[in-house]
């Protein structure tokens, strides 16, 4: 990690100028690579290197009023452009976090069950699962308050368009590219502090976006909920929740999805674990469902992975070639 002090107090706090000087500020720059090997069976894939890189900028400071600034920029494979987030905390009133697209609300909950590496489905087989998004297809507003019970964090998210493309400069616009209109995201966590029960994590969201109704597309606005729980006891971590989405749509309906998991820490570096996640599309006989069994292990900056994962129905089909099993190798290296 490789930290540039004081640099970019004027990228972070310079737009911020008419509200209030920046005391001090840093940016930080972190960056990591995967190198995977993926051995899929019954399939001719290809080459099964995979090589990829992420880096990003984290920024802070702090105005002469007392508010806090924050700033993320997150960049993909290649460099591509991926995310940025800014937080400002109010004090006496909570972080307001303005974010361009994923991350937020409810999405943030589509599948919290404890895991030693991915999801059940995110190795590097997918089943194609159609999972809660809420209002994050579009830039939103997200506003975390103070003043909630200890071990409680409340969070509600908004935004204007839930399917407007991402915005990365101001005084612009996102492109619209659906249907859907403004949209409302509430979830609730509550940790041990909250529930009495040593190592108890509950969490629940609900979000509701509109959509403009055409009849022959969309039958009503999108509705999603979420209900779940970790625990976590020694080595052990176990976790369940179900989701479910009313689309809206005329040609889709609802999903029902439910995952859990258990990981266990075999010690400081070694953890094992196994997800399961699996979901029902209404009217379609076929479930679409992903386990997977996972490995890592860790010496210092490095991290080796191996994950087990067997796909049944993927995209809710019911051919032979939408059943698939993998195996995946990944070197993590963090700098």
């Amino acid at each position: 990690m490789n930290k540039l002090n004081k640099l970019g107090v004027s990228a972070l706090c310079g737009s911020l100028a008419a509200i209030s000087a920046a005391n001090a500020g840093d940016l930080t720059v972190t960056g990591g690579a995967d190198l995977t090997w993926l051995s899929q069976e019954g399939t001719v894939t290809g080459n099964p290197i995979g090589m990829g890189s992420t880096f990003g900028f984290s920024g802070s400071g702090e105005l002469d009023n007392g508010w806090s600034v924050d700033l993320s920029i997150a960049h993909g494979n290649a460099g591509a452009y991926s995310a940025h987030n800014v937080t400002v905390g109010v004090p006496g009133v909570g972080d307001i976090l303005f974010s361009t697209v994923s991350g937020t609300g409810i999405q943030r909950m589509d599948d919290m069950t404890p895991t030693v590496w991915e999801e059940a489905d995110g190795a590097g087989l997918s089943a194609t699962i159609n999972k809660i998004s809420g209002t994050s297809g579009g830039p939103t507003i997200e506003f975390t308050p103070e003043g909630t019970p200890d071990g409680l964090t409340a969070r509600v998210a908004y935004s204007p368009d839930s399917d407007a493309g991402d915005t990365n400069a101001d005084k612009t616009v996102g492109g619209d590219s659906g249907a859907m209109g403004a949209g409302w995201d509430l979830t609730l966590e509550a940790t041990s502090d909250m529930t009495g029960v040593d190592g108890l994590t509950l969490y629940a969201g609900i979000s509701q976006v509109d959509q403009y109704q055409n009849g022959a597309a969309t039958s009503g606005d999108k509705e999603e909920t979420v209900l779940g729980f970790k625990y976590a006891m020694g080595g052990f971590t176990i976790g369940y929740q179900m989701s479910d989405e009313d689309t809206g749509l005329t040609g889709t309906g609802t999903y029902e999805n439910v995952a859990y998991g258990i990981t266990f820490n075999v010690n400081d570096d070694l953890s094992i674990g196994y997800n399961h996640v699996d979901s029902d599309k209404a009217g379609d006989a076929d479930d679409a469902e992903a386990d997977s069994i996972q490995a890592a292990y860790t010496m210092g900056g490095a991290t080796i992975r191996i994950a087990e994962i067997d796909v049944e129905n993927n995209a809710y089909g019911n051919a032979a070639a939408d059943d698939k099993k993998a195996t995946v190798i990944s070197l993590g290296l963090a700098f």
